[in-house]
């Protein structure tokens, strides 16, 4: 377990956080909507780690994967509003399939939000022998329309989405091949039998690293400053930007004190210069703002969203 720094504890205690023998306390379970190894798996065992000395309990972290985040959204929705269960969603739970799934098993009314933790750009990454740079690799796709395959966490999935967007603005046609996370993505990748792969920086920057692959642009508004050569496809087109995000939420009519609780730790946490920076090397701009900004943030992404998402064929 890292050490938690005496700024943080201190700041933590200043937000009325109480700290007593972890053994004694009844854990806090943040629960992952996807199956281990992706980057929302990554964000919560690094908060986990860093919460538990924070609250004096421990934070445990459980894999509750499937059907585009639908099964762990759902089991945290009819959890006890205690603050022991909380989600941590992606921008696909709340954002994205309230718009886009019918007959939801839940609603967004049906959580608290809690903190705000970090917005994430995707990684489009290419096969090496495939075109080396935006441009060429747009004319590429157009010369050989459907030839090219990505993998999806499913069709509501974020990084679906995100490639039907690229595909909508630069005029492309590709072919999509579903898995059930980016493990799995990731290794018929490194097998040669995906083209393209659309994730975060957590599963992208080996790979690109080693030489296994190539990270051909960011879908963010700004590059990333460990890989600054790197560009983003808004440069190309201030409309091919997409990006998601992480953040706590826990079930509706949880009280305001263990919400508080929660936010403070959180935000204590992700002040750590050290898990800033960590999160910054997997692809990851830190935030940690409290629920009110949460809430608005969640607001303004739906709006924005939300058009776009009516014109695509999500079928």
């Amino acid at each position: 377990m890292h050490a938690i720094t005496r700024r943080a504890a201190l700041t933590a205690t200043g937000f009325g956080l109480a700290l007593p023998a972890l053994a004694q306390a009844r854990p806090v379970t943040l629960v992952v909507p996807f199956p281990p190894g992706g980057s929302t798996d990554v964000m919560a065992r690094l908060l986990a780690e860093r919460m538990a000395p924070l609250l004096g309990q421990p934070v445990v972290v459980e894999n509750r994967g499937g059907a585009a985040t639908v099964v762990g959204a759902e089991f945290v929705a009819r959890s006890a509003p205690d603050g022991h269960t909380v989600l941590v969603n992606s921008g696909t739970t709340l954002t994205i399939n309230p718009f886009v799934l019918r007959n939801l098993s839940y609603r967004p009314e049906d959580f608290a939000p809690v903190a705000l933790l970090s917005v994430l750009p995707f990684a489009v990454m290419v096969q090496n022998r495939l075109p080396g740079t935006v441009r060429t690799f747009i004319d590429y796709v157009k010369a050989n329309p459907g030839r090219v395959n990505y993998g999806t966490n499913g069709p509501s999935s974020f990084n679906n989405i995100t490639a039907l967007l690229l595909a909508d603005v630069f005029g492309l046609r590709m072919q999509d091949v579903t898995y059930r996370g980016d493990a799995q993505q990731l290794a018929d990748f490194l097998a040669g039998t995906l083209e393209m792969l659309v994730v975060g920086g957590a599963t992208a920057n080996g790979p690109h690293r080693e030489g296994k692959g190539r990270i051909l642009a960011w879908t963010g508004e700004r590059r990333m400053p460990f890989l600054p050569d790197i560009p983003t496809f808004a440069e190309f087109d201030p409309r091919a930007v997409s990006q998601t995000y992480f953040g706590l939420v826990a079930p509706a009519r949880t009280p305001r004190a263990p919400i508080e609780r929660l936010a403070a730790a959180a935000g204590a946490a992700l002040r750590e210069e050290s898990l800033r920076e960590r999160l910054m090397a997997e692809g990851q701009f830190a935030a940690g703002e409290g629920p009110e900004a949460f809430a608005a943030f969640m607001a303004r992404e739906a709006a924005r969203w939300k058009p776009i998402l009516a014109r695509m064929d999500l079928g």
